[in-house]
């Protein structure tokens, strides 16, 4: 098994993410990872003694975070990105992890790896907590602003494979994100994909409002890319707030840093529950390989998990198993 890393993307390109491949390598001797990006500053932040299952492939471009995905994916052919992309392409490798540039890792994975058969659109899906402690694979957060019925469905489909091999369920409930619970709610696109999702060959469980997504009714909750991308950002924004304001009430007093210190353990667990860097990448669902996409600020902790992820993608043969689920009845629902 070959996993490229586009090791020049992310905030913390190339420190954390060699970093995190380095950790990966060790713990698992049966992939071989390939560190694509400027050779020097990678042996640099890897030092003398690289694992045997490290390979380094150097490129002299990196895609910046501000660069336009299409014009970059084109332009800057000895990127690290593009390059990882084109050893997907060409089976040098079975799958990359990046994070770079989220708008030109789906251009890339679109134009370079292509799509899976039978997908007309691929999503990226993001991995969520719930308030009961399980996780939630949430699809499309962003890879495409609109979408059609068929489209939802198909999310649902690939969705439901991912699930069950990666986050290990074995009978994801499927749910359809939505302004009610009743069947027939929701606008043009919902009214047309629930009866799709309901006749699907998974366990569909009907519409989920937003207010109970987090309430662990749904092991996958299926959007738009611009509904999810929406909900994904008020999330983390949330997030972010609620543990800004539970720092500045504990650091308040003496007397309330007493408490805090009782509550340290309690603390501790509730905000890893919430850490990204616990979940991994999210994957690109319909892309022709194993394509996952790491937070931008990802440490090596978080990198390490995201090539976890790839790992899990492609020792359980994901692509297999969309594929054989879209020949049994997906590619006539498109």
């Amino acid at each position: 098994m070959r996993i490229a890393i586009d090791a020049m993307g992310g905030d913390n390109a190339p420190q954390e993410i060699v970093a995190g491949s380095l950790d990966a390598a060790r713990a698992y001797p049966d992939v071989t990872l390939i560190l694509v990006g400027d050779e020097g500053q990678i042996k640099q932040c890897a030092g003398a003694n690289l694992p045997t299952n490290i390979e380094i492939v150097h490129t002299t471009e990196k895609i910046e975070a501000e660069d336009e995905p299409v014009k970059a994916v084109r332009r800057k052919k000895d990127s690290s990105m593009v390059v990882a992309a084109r050893m997907v392409k060409d089976g040098l490798a079975d799958g990359m992890v990046s994070a770079g540039n989220t708008g030109a890792l789906m251009t890339a994975g679109l134009l370079i790896v292509g799509r899976v058969k039978g997908i007309e659109r691929p999503a990226l899906a993001s991995i969520w907590p719930t308030m009961g402690g399980n996780s939630m694979l949430t699809l499309d957060v962003g890879a495409n602003m609109d979408a059609e019925a068929n489209h939802l469905y198909q999310y649902a489909l690939m969705a439901n494979a991912y699930a069950q091999i990666v986050l290990e369920q074995e009978k994801p409930r499927i749910g359809l994100l939505n302004i009610g619970a009743e069947p027939g709610k929701g606008d043009k696109l919902r009214k047309e994909a629930y009866p799709l999702l309901e006749a699907g060959p998974f366990h569909f469980v009907g519409n989920i409002e937003a207010r109970e997504a987090m309430n662990d009714k749904c092991d996958v909750l299926v959007a738009d890319g611009f509904t999810g991308n929406n909900m994904l950002k008020l999330i983390e924004g949330f997030g972010l707030g609620i543990f800004g304001e539970l720092k500045k009430i504990f650091y308040k007093s003496a007397l309330t840093k007493l408490a805090a210190l009782a509550l340290k353990s309690g603390l501790s667990a509730f905000k890893k529950k919430f850490d990204y860097a616990e979940y991994g990448g999210a994957p690109l669902l319909g892309i022709d390989g194993a394509v996952i996409k790491a937070h931008g600020s990802s440490n090596a902790r978080a990198f390490r998990m995201a090539i976890h992820q790839a790992r899990a993608f492609l020792k359980g043969d994901v692509l297999g198993k969309i594929r054989t689920d879209l020949s049994a009845g997906g590619e006539e629902k498109a």
